[in-house]
């Protein structure tokens, strides 16, 4: 509402006033008299006492090629676990390949239109974030060895040549092929060209017989082209130590130091990794 006196609270739906002007792009028609928030302007508003976690799980789904169900929006806006709020276990998570709904230019128009100290978490937010995710599971992974260490992540992202590349597409030699049997090229869960290494999540659907058949013949073509493949799984996804020695591996072959300039580290880290996993409906690391 542009004014208070143009409330009309009525259960479930809850009004608020903005009386400044809107941020160019913050409504979307849908049909002809008929308005919604845009993406970018409902994740703004989202992030209102959320935490940087939440809200950074948020943006990448938004600037990614995935989508969670419809039945997991409600569970995971009230800090529920999703699929089944009793599981205290890892589930493999059902979603959706779309296209993505926000581009960084619009998150970043955003946020300098957002200048309250309400949408602090937001503007540090887009400042983290990257397109490409192409799961839950990505965005978890490259929030944690993304995000700068004073957030909590491991900082790859801000290593020399490119940080790293979401989904980035690399073209095998002539060599490299005949290594993959005929395989011409392989997409990079995370690809960090410093360090010319390759960082693949494996879930469930990589423990079937003809998965493992491709990725033993992508993985070949990566090693003729000079690129190490580490590989993260589910447990690994929720111990703060095991992605700590990934990182050093990472810094080590982009060479790197790897050190902390501040005390209490863990404690931001383990606050992230599990503000991550509730952005996307999991329990806490």
């Amino acid at each position: 509402m542009g004014e208070a006196s143009a409330r009309r609270d009525r259960e479930p739906i809850a009004c608020h006033v903005v009386s400044a002007a809107l941020p160019a792009g913050a409504l979307m028609r849908v049909v002809p008299g008929v308005y919604a928030e845009a993406p970018a302007f409902m994740a703004l508003q989202y992030s209102r006492g959320r935490t940087l976690g939440e809200v950074a799980a948020l943006l990448m789904e938004l600037l990614g090629t995935y989508s969670l169900p419809e039945e997991a929006t409600s569970s995971i806006s009230w800090g529920g676990v999703w699929p089944d709020a009793r599981a205290r276990r890892d589930v493999e998570q059902a979603h959706y390949r779309c296209e993505p709904a926000v581009t960084m230019a619009e998150l970043k128009a955003m946020a300098r239109w957002a200048k309250s100290s309400d949408f602090a978490t937001f503007r540090s937010a887009v400042r983290i974030v990257a397109p490409g995710s192409a799961s839950p599971a990505e965005t978890v992974m490259f929030g944690m060895l993304g995000a700068p260490m004073r957030f909590g992540g491991f900082a790859c992202a801000g290593l020399p040549k490119g940080g790293m590349r979401l989904n980035h597409r690399l073209d095998f030699d002539a060599n490299a092929v005949r290594m993959a049997s005929g395989v011409p090229y392989a997409i990079c869960d995370a690809y960090i060209p410093a360090a010319k290494i390759d960082l693949e999540y494996n879930g469930a659907g990589h423990e079937v017989e003809n998965a493992r058949i491709h990725d033993g013949q992508r993985n070949n073509g990566l090693k003729g082209m000079g690129v190490t493949v580490l590989v993260i799984n589910r447990d690994q996804m929720r111990d703060v130590s095991a992605l700590e020695a990934m990182a050093r591996s990472i810094y080590k072959a982009a060479g790197r130091q790897f050190r902390y300039t501040f005390k209490g580290y863990r404690l931001r880290q383990e606050g992230l990794l599990s503000d991550l996993r509730k952005g996307i409906g999991l329990p806490g690391a």
